[in-house]
């Protein structure tokens, strides 16, 4: 059972340069549930839910990102926990 979850927002040049997908693989090779999408304002944003060691592992993956991705920043905080939810997507 997921016991956390957090709302992440991550800023830096990280639209474009296969963040979301990035994040996908990394949630689900952790066994992250949630979700990772653009926002407007030029952010990736999401929500994660698994154990404490699994989210801190999936924060300092966000931290890093991809390859062509510049990251200044990651926010995260925690948000209540949702129940049946069983995959990580791309919205």
């Amino acid at each position: 059972m997921s016991d956390k979850r957090i709302s992440y927002k991550v800023e830096g040049e990280v639209q474009g340069v296969n963040f979301r997908s990035f994040t996908q693989k990394q949630a689900k090779s952790i066994g992250i549930t949630g979700f990772v999408t653009n926002a407007s304002d030029g952010t990736v944003q999401g929500e994660a839910q698994g154990s404490d060691e699994q989210l801190k592992e999936f924060v300092q993956h966000l931290n890093k990102g991809p390859s062509a991705a510049s990251v200044n920043g990651v926010e995260s905080d925690p948000i209540e926990t949702k129940s049946k939810e069983n995959d990580f997507n791309v919205k």
